[in-house]
């Protein structure tokens, strides 16, 4: 009888397990496109960004100042479109957020709230002299978790944080197919299995081959200023200088 309520246990467990990835993008099931919120139209936003509207998603770059971005999506065609980071969220089945590190904390008091239960997307970095003190918590708590403290209800996986957004348009461009040897590698960090999963099918998407380097807490592997951050190589190459399984 004991292992009766064992195996019906396992079996309800695994069918909410699948019912959660089910919920999430269609991305992450069969490869359709999705729509995605692009919260910072800047450098790392707007690159990131642009690839996937080539690869065929739907995206909304979000600034304070939407007609600002006018120029932008209209050169990108009917897929793009700019909106407020608020309009952004509820468009996007999943976030990217790309914007300067220092304004995670006022950030997190305006959007926070509306990116409960939301796949989010992470490349923000901290620099000691734009950021001060979150800096400083950074360096004490590590970018992953930091992130995760102002970003506590959203599926969050830290990606297109570990190179410069140049190394990201050039790699990226025409689906990363033109890359001699194979596409970039493309670290990703964080402690949603099924999240994880929609991040590499963007990943991917966006002309990069996604190499998961394990937990939020991870993400320091790959942080600026460490040896896994700026690495312009193929993912066997990259798993053999973190000394990453197969």
């Amino acid at each position: 009888m004991r292992s009766d309520r064992t195996t019906r246990r396992a079996a309800l467990t695994l069918a909410a397990g699948l019912s959660l990835v089910a919920a999430l993008p269609a991305l992450a099931q069969d490869g359709e496109k999705i729509r995605i919120g692009v919260i910072g139209a800047g450098n790392i936003g707007g690159t990131i960004g642009t690839l996937w509207v080539k690869d065929g998603h739907e995206v909304m770059f979000a600034s304070r100042h939407p007609e600002q971005l006018s120029a932008m999506v209209s050169e990108l065609g009917p897929k793009a479109k700019a909106g407020t980071p608020e309009e952004a969220i509820t468009f996007g089945d999943a976030v990217f957020i790309a914007v300067p590190y220092k304004a995670y904390p006022d950030l997190a008091k305006e959007i926070g709230p509306a990116l409960k239960g939301k796949v989010v997307l992470d490349a923000g970095n901290a620099t000691q002299k734009r950021d001060g003190a979150l800096y400083d918590e950074v360096q004490a708590n590590g970018i992953g978790m930091t992130s995760a403290k102002y970003f506590p209800d959203a599926k969050l996986v830290r990606a297109f944080s570990s190179a410069n957004y140049k190394i990201f348009a050039k790699e990226g461009a025409n689906g990363g197919r033109d890359r001699a040897g194979g596409r970039m590698a493309m670290p990703i960090a964080g402690d949603d299995p099924a999240a994880l999963k929609v991040a590499e099918g963007l990943v991917r998407d966006a002309g990069f081959d996604p190499v998961v380097i394990g937990t939020l807490k991870d993400a320091d592997r790959v942080a600026i200023g460490t040896p896994g951050f700026g690495q312009e190589v193929t993912a066997p190459e990259f798993r053999a200088k973190l000394g990453l399984g197969q």
